[in-house]
């Protein structure tokens, strides 16, 4: 009997995506929504809180039990903790693996309008992908390369996404009361478009110089960041969108 997801440890879950780009290949890139194995590497790494090289490596190991172009670490036998994970998930289809792999990420659903603007999204199939980038995989990396940063020298790290407070973070100053805070947004390519939700962009102004956009840029490669404080009045030209949204419910008395 599998697993439940909720007790899958950090690196079981490196292991099951490993496992299924071994087995699935390039159509279980498509499956997910990745353009190429280097973003899913990226992509699943950062969003697991784990490593992109952990994911390939786990890939490499599977590979020589799959009829795939790759020889993988043929040389050697499937690790005791490899095998067990192979031995229990390998039979699954292409769209049960693939749910279960989808399963292994916590996002908040409410957080789609953080991503590019509709006309230009991508498929349904891409909407996975996107939502890591957007979500988990940009917030990931930044709290790997917090303490890196140059503007929050001095400053600890609190992670504020669930608080609905206009930004994913705070950084507090380890001396005062004072706090940064930092809304993070990732995108796929070298470049490409982020969205700010109402509280987003009215909190923005109103903290003005302590707040702080990180954007994560190019996880279809090798991501790096750029820093804007005051994002609004950095040079950056936000222009304002409305949709209108239909939501349709089904009532009956009681």
């Amino acid at each position: 009997m599998p697993l439940e997801k909720n007790y899958f440890s950090t690196r079981e879950k490196l292991m099951l995506a490993g496992l299924f780009l071994a087995k699935f290949d390039t159509e279980g890139l498509v499956r997910l929504g990745f353009s190429n194995f280097k973003e899913a590497f990226n992509v699943i790494g950062y969003a697991l809180g784990g490593k992109p090289a952990s994911v390939k490596n786990y890939r490499d190991e599977f590979d020589p039990i799959f009829p795939n172009p790759r020889k993988g670490w043929y040389k050697r036998p499937l690790r005791e903790h490899c095998h067990r994970i192979e031995q229990e998930f390998a039979s699954l289809d292409i769209e049960s693996f693939g749910s279960l792999v989808g399963s292994l990420f916590t996002y908040d659903q409410n957080r789609a309008s953080d991503i590019e603007p509709p006309d230009e999204q991508r498929p349904e199939e891409s909407a996975f992908a996107k939502r890591l980038v957007t979500g988990l995989a940009a917030e990931h990396y930044f709290e790997a390369v917090f303490s890196t940063v140059p503007q929050f020298c001095g400053h600890t790290l609190q992670n504020t996404t669930r608080f609905g407070c206009g930004y994913d973070f705070r950084a507090n100053r380890v001396d005062s009361d004072e706090f940064l805070a930092v809304e993070v947004k990732g995108i796929q390519a070298k470049s490409g478009s982020i969205a700010f939700t109402p509280k987003e962009y009215l909190t923005a102004g109103k903290l003005a110089d302590r707040y702080f956009l990180f954007v994560v840029k190019n996880f279809r490669e090798s991501p790096s960041h750029a820093i804007y404080q005051n994002p609004l009045g950095a040079g950056l030209r936000f222009t304002k969108n409305e949709q209108v949204v239909i939501n349709t419910t089904w009532q009956t008395a009681m």
